[in-house]
């Protein structure tokens, strides 16, 4: 079998990675990351001796050890990386590195030994006595456990995992020195598409190409929008995402990737006005600023300071619009400072209408508002295109699963880490637990088969609806995700009996054991003595 050899260095120290000319994307990727004993979530970049990133694929040029390559783990879960300081060893690669054995061993005997089965029910003991104390002081929990029975507070302390300051002038300064950098065609025209790897950026990197996605579509000449302004105002809202595991400045990316993505596949430009465009990407840059990591629900069962200001109508969504319209009262980073008052009314109406859209108990509403009009749909009509435009940053927003696998699945442990946080926080304040985010009663397929069936799936036909492109873009995607989360339940519910039913034989051998001994005890014992009324024949 002919492989390719890649040299590299990683912090200082000289590796080098063989694979097999036809070796699998994920594979390549998953043999780098190992390399880095990095995190199942962290980010990686290899970098070539000019200092430019380059992507970890089959497709890697050949190098020698003159020339190596250099891989940096640039973006670390912050959980995995605090408890691997703190433990010495990274819990989440130790269960990497389990799973692989699990399915060589699958392949090659055919069944998972109870050993395996005793080692993992050994590293879950050991995550859950971790998450007892390391999981609670994440979340900046400040709990007097002597109350007793008394029943928790609502208003509990909480610390969000705000940036600091020195991270904001670090990412801030990096920024400014790639800003006027020339983004290639290459990367350009990739941008455009749903199969954009988020993982392989980084979030100076990031701000860079949502300049460019302001300035290709041309909001820049058309709303004198100052390139120092632009920044600024980029910088004020990756400073404003919190560092929790899904809602964050990556998942802002994500969806206003996506939105640009669709302006470009059903070609908007030529169908809507430059200013709903502008709306469009804007409120997909701001639709999550500053979220707390806890849903509406939580917000008003807690009583929280959003929910009582809000009076519990949409206070997450109503927050974010606040902060993105705080953002742009300041001068310096007012990106519609030159716009007519006409203009800049129209903007913020409509901003506002498109955040508050992505508050998902108003689904149902949205889109059967849409599906009411699509049959005589009119583009010249500003009723049709509100109902569209918020269409377009609900199905942006929830759009991971139409995003290759190796991109979208990441995404789905992030959102069920942040969705286990919560239900952690509501048990132990008393409060209703959200049934799909208790991790006692929720795993990694059932949480995304029903979703995608009933939310993701109705959601984006009416869409292709509209535009028949997108069938291929997004549909086809997700169906494969329904697919591959179907077929990952399946075996999950297979592989549950077979411990079931390993567990009843262990249960049965011991019981049989056991009575096999007190059977041999008692004829150790000799025959018992008789009794009135016992008849014994020869």
């Amino acid at each position: 079998m002919e492989t390719k050899i890649i040299y590299f260095t990683m912090n200082g120290r000289p590796e080098q990675a063989e694979f097999p000319l036809d070796c699998p994307a994920q594979d390549v990727k998953d043999l780098f990351r190992s390399a880095a004993e990095a995190g199942p979530h962290d980010i990686l970049k290899l970098y070539n001796p000019k200092g430019n990133i380059i992507n970890i694929s089959p497709n890697l040029e050949p190098n020698s050890p003159q020339s190596r390559y250099k891989l940096e783990v640039v973006a670390a879960d912050c959980n995995s990386a605090e408890l691997a300081g703190a433990l010495g060893f990274d819990l989440s690669s130790m269960e990497k590195r389990l799973q692989d054995l699990e399915k060589k061993i699958l392949i090659e005997a055919g069944e998972t030994p109870a050993v395996v089965y005793e080692m993992k029910k050994q590293v879950d003991s050991f995550r859950e006595k971790l998450e007892s104390v390391e999981h609670l002081s994440w979340l900046g929990l400040f709990k007097d456990l002597s109350e007793g029975t008394h029943k928790p507070s609502p208003f509990y302390h909480k610390r969000t995992l705000r940036k600091t300051r020195e991270e904001c002038e670090h990412v801030q300064e990096k920024f400014l020195q790639m800003s006027s950098l020339e983004v290639s065609e290459e990367v350009r025209q990739y941008l455009k598409t749903p199969n954009f790897d988020n993982w392989q950026w980084e979030d100076a990197e990031i701000m860079v190409l949502l300049q460019v996605m302001y300035t290709d579509l041309d909001f820049i000449a058309t709303f004198t929008i100052e390139s120092d302004i632009l920044q600024r105002f980029l910088f004020e809202v990756y400073r404003r995402y919190n560092n929790i595991p899904f809602h964050n400045f990556k998942h802002c990316f994500c969806v206003t990737q996506m939105m640009y993505g669709l302006i470009w596949l059903t070609d908007l430009r030529r169908k809507m006005d430059g200013i709903d465009l502008l709306i469009m990407l804007t409120s997909a840059v701001c639709h999550d600023l500053d979220h707390t990591g806890y849903n509406n629900a939580y917000q008003i069962n807690a009583r929280t300071e959003l929910a009582l200001r809000y009076n519990d109508i949409s206070p997450l969504e109503n927050h974010h619009c606040a902060v993105a319209f705080e953002i742009l009262e300041k001068t310096e980073s007012n990106i519609f400072r030159n716009l007519p008052m006409d203009q800049y009314k129209r903007i913020r109406e409509g901003i506002i209408k498109c955040i508050l859209a992505t508050d998902m108990t108003r689904h149902n509403e949205i889109l059967n508002k849409f599906k009411s009009i699509l049959p005589a749909f009119d583009f010249a009509n500003k009723d049709h295109k509100d109902v569209l435009m918020m269409i377009l940053i609900k199905v942006s927003d929830i759009s991971n699963e139409a995003r290759p696998m190796e991109v979208a699945e990441p995404w789905l442990d992030c959102l069920l880490q942040e969705f286990f946080n919560q239900s952690d926080v509501e048990k132990l304040e008393g409060l209703p637990v959200t049934p799909f985010m208790d991790r006692d009663k929720v795993t990694k397929p059932s949480s995304q088969t029903g979703f995608i069936r009933f939310v993701l799936l109705p959601l984006f036909m009416e869409l292709a609806n509209l535009f028949p492109c997108l069938e291929q873009h997004i549909i086809d995607p997700v169906r494969k995700a329904l697919d591959y989360y179907t077929e990952m339940e399946k075996a999950l519910e297979r592989e549950k009996q077979n411990r079931a039913q390993s567990e009843n034989a262990a249960k049965s051998k011991e019981t049989a054991v056991g009575m096999q001994s007190s059977a041999d005890s008692h004829s150790d014992a000799g025959p018992e003595p008789s009794t009135p009324g016992n008849t014994f024949k020869d």
